[in-house]
């Protein structure tokens, strides 16, 4: 799987932050939800999963991504059809 860096809350890369995957899905970086009334309320998660928590104003960045990387100042690859690579 490979993953493009979409947009943080952060600005810089820290936490919260959302990812693009050439799978056609989104990964998110949030925090590991631990708070014990909030677990209650969710329900049972399957093992392999887990719950993380996010400011909403990250989810911008599903539909309008950065056009750089903040992390290390790349540039995004584009395709030859002028699309963005992964």
């Amino acid at each position: 799987m490979r993953v493009k860096y979409l947009g943080s809350g952060s600005g810089e890369g820290g936490s919260p932050t959302l990812f693009a995957t050439d799978r056609g899905t989104i990964l998110v970086q949030g925090y590991i939800v631990t708070d014990p009334q909030a677990l209650s309320d969710i329900g049972e998660i399957p093992d392999g999963e887990t719950v993380v928590e996010i400011t909403r104003d990250i989810l911008r960045f599903a539909d309008e991504p950065l056009t750089n990387d903040p992390r290390n100042n790349r540039q995004r690859a584009t395709s030859t059809e002028g699309q963005e690579a992964l």
